[in-house]
């Protein structure tokens, strides 16, 4: 039984790179270029009228650039996967692409596999991105996202690990009880359950390895 083809509709303003694609693509027996074209209003218009699975856009088009004509095609046709294709490594692209619903990024200078493996996870409803971008967008997202702060004192509850912070930063028990709203008393007890839960002989102790993990800041 013959597999069904996986549609795909070709979007660049450069005739001999989508030549060299479509030539690339039709000796791929489970994918049909199914239609072209040279800027991003002409391929809002081919993929209404050829109803492609997947697009492979150039980001970089005169007129309307990829990444608004992707913005505009799945707002009408959600379940188009578009592979975005570009020359240059630009974080700000990518991360346009993506807000756009773009599902692959891709260098046009990638190997014949990588092309073919992006249109077939695509077009199974994945997300592929070349290994240059892949790299970039982790490096991106070390840089920019801070790492958690892990839980210095996991035993205590929420409530309790304020009380320690508000000690830590130097307040009285009548201190805490204003900013939290609480009474006197409740506080005294939370400071107790938390003397209790750290195993330490006094509140000084409490404040000191509060600080060290770094309550006060």
């Amino acid at each position: 039984m013959t597999q069904p083809s996986i549609r795909v509709l070709l979007c660049d303003d450069h005739r001999f790179f989508r030549d060299g694609v479509r030539s690339l693509l039709s000796t791929i027996p489970d994918i049909e270029v199914v239609g072209e074209a040279n800027n991003g209003d002409e391929c809002i218009a081919r993929a209404a009228e050829k109803h492609p699975h997947v697009i492979l856009m150039d980001v970089q088009m005169p007129g309307l650039n990829g990444v608004e004509a992707t913005r505009r095609i799945l707002r009408d046709t959600p379940d188009v996967g578009v592979v975005m294709l570009t020359m240059f490594e630009d974080t700000d692209l990518m991360l346009s692409a993506m807000r756009a619903g773009a599902r692959g990024y891709i260098l046009k200078d990638a190997d014949e596999e990588e092309l073919i493996r992006s249109v077939r996870a695509v077009a199974r409803g994945e997300a592929l991105f070349g290994p240059a971008v892949a790299r970039r967008l982790l490096n991106y997202i070390t840089d920019v996202i801070p790492a958690s702060k892990p839980n210095p004192f996991p035993e205590l509850t929420d409530r309790e690990r304020d009380v320690l912070t508000g000690l830590a930063q130097g307040l009285t028990n009548q201190d805490v009880a204003d900013r939290m709203e609480l009474s006197l008393k409740t506080v005294r007890n939370h400071v107790s359950s938390i003397l209790t839960k750290l195993r330490v002989v006094d509140r000084a102790e409490a404040i000191s390895r509060a600080r060290d993990a770094g309550l006060a800041s």
